[in-house]
């Protein structure tokens, strides 16, 4: 097993990675960078700051996708030199893996490009750590294949993210026992709280979502025993340029922290 999942497994609490969906300003990233590292050190929460220089997944071709790889990573590298947080940052294409590498702790594989062999490699090939979120269409059983990709091109340092699967039309299900299904593999396991809750395409022209179910859905994945938690927040979910209905609000998420600690001290 990869040595930098230790930081992982050891954490007291558990580990999250959040922040917002994409990169809409450098202010914005600092502001909820400086109140997440504020709440995950007085919670002693193992925290990865996230956001995404670009989404280029996005429903619509109008929809905005983020200030580029140049940009983006000046941010982050803000982040990380001024706050002291780990950073984490999803890549689309191969040759990004090494450029981000220079500024990230985790690579982060979007769902629909879970199987993509070149880009797995590629993100191997950095030996970072690789938190490859699980396609909607894939059952946890065939994650095998991707961590098969992953080994073989010598990176053990893995993790397993559930982020929900189709359930018919703009509409995601979680079944929370292909986390222990996941969890057979002797990977960490991570539960996307808000991706999980999406309508994917719901709103015509953009996804839409249901923040509402967020605290249910990590509770009970807490109560599972996964390693790791990704959220997305914001100051003003309603506004945000991407991922809106399904963000946590900043001002909210510490209350939902606390839940998730005492459910794992219960365990």
């Amino acid at each position: 097993m990869g040595e930098k999942l230790n930081e992982i497994r050891e954490a007291k609490n558990f580990t999250l990675i959040a922040g917002p969906c994409v990169i809409e300003s450098e202010e914005n990233v600092m502001l909820i960078a400086k109140k997440m590292k504020e709440i995950t050190e007085k919670l002693e929460i193992n925290y990865y700051f996230k956001a995404s220089f670009d989404k280029a997944n996005r429903t619509s071709i109008t929809s905005y996708r983020g200030p580029g790889i140049e940009r983006g990573l000046e941010i982050l590298k803000k982040v990380k030199d001024e706050l002291g947080l780990k950073i984490a940052t999803d890549i689309h294409e191969p040759w990004q893996a090494e450029k981000v590498a220079e500024v990230v702790d985790i690579i982060q594989i979007p769902a629909f490009l879970c199987r993509q062999t070149d880009l797995l490699i590629a993100a191997a090939k950095t030996g970072k750590l690789i938190n490859v979120k699980k396609a909607q269409f894939l059952a946890p059983w065939d994650m095998k294949n991707v961590v098969g990709k992953l080994k073989d091109s010598g990176n053990d340092n893995i993790m397993l993210c559930e982020r929900g699967s189709c359930f018919g039309y703009n509409n995601l299900v979680v079944d929370m026992t292909g986390l222990i299904e996941m969890k057979k593999f002797g990977y960490p396991i991570v539960f996307d709280a808000t991706h999980s809750v999406q309508k994917p395409g719901g709103k015509g022209n953009a996804t839409g979502g249901n923040r509402e179910y967020v605290e249910y859905l990590a509770k009970a994945a807490a109560a599972i025993g996964v390693d790791a938690f990704f959220m997305e927040v914001h100051p003003d979910p309603d506004n945000a340029l991407s991922d809106g209905p399904n963000m946590v609000k900043l001002e909210e998420i510490e209350e939902l922290l606390e839940k998730l600690i005492k459910i794992k001290n219960v365990l």
